[in-house]
């Protein structure tokens, strides 16, 4: 029997050993990744030496999860004394490193920010929500805009025209 063979959880173990097959709800996108993403930063907190628990979990280790993520990203950041640095579309390859996207450990932080509450985190203590945090990914998107030589400017809400009342009154008298 391979890994893949075996159940993903205790109810699915339970279920199956039992011969009750339950149809699950299905989970939307968002809900799956968020338990992917739960459950791959539980392992994380396993394999430390010594093991944390999740009650002794902070923001360190938060950190030290969203570094540990770098050696997969997929996004180069090209280093000060490149030649590239600062060019949005380099014309050719360079030696520096692939990290996490910005976005992509903003939205990572999201969803476990969520699904730190939903298994009885209080919003307090909650580790993904800390300051130290925000500040972390603020330096990494600076850091990845200037890299690649694009500003990143937060997308203003668009204010949604509406007439004054004493314009809207004067026009339905003129009609």
């Amino acid at each position: 029997m391979s890994a893949h063979d075996l159940p993903k959880d205790s109810a699915e173990a339970s279920s199956s050993a039992s011969g009750n097959h339950r149809p699950q709800p299905q989970l939307s996108r968002y809900e799956s990744q968020k338990r992917r993403d739960w459950n791959t930063f539980g392992q994380y907190l396993k394999n430390q030496r010594p093991p944390v628990s999740l009650p002794h979990c902070n923001c360190n280790h938060v950190l030290d999860f969203l570094r540990y993520l770098d050696q997969f990203g997929k996004t180069k950041v090209h280093l000060q004394g490149c030649m590239f640095f600062g060019q949005p579309d380099p014309p050719a390859s360079c030696t520096c490193p692939l990290r996490q996207a910005w976005g992509s450990l903003d939205a990572l932080i999201g969803r476990l920010r969520a699904a730190y509450e939903e298994h009885g985190g209080s919003p307090e203590t909650n580790p993904f929500g800390n300051g130290a945090i925000r500040v972390f990914l603020r330096e990494v998107r600076e850091c990845q805009a200037k890299a690649r030589g694009i500003p990143y400017k937060k997308k203003k809400k668009k204010k949604i025209q509406t007439k004054p009342k004493d314009e809207a009154k004067t026009s339905n008298q003129n009609s």
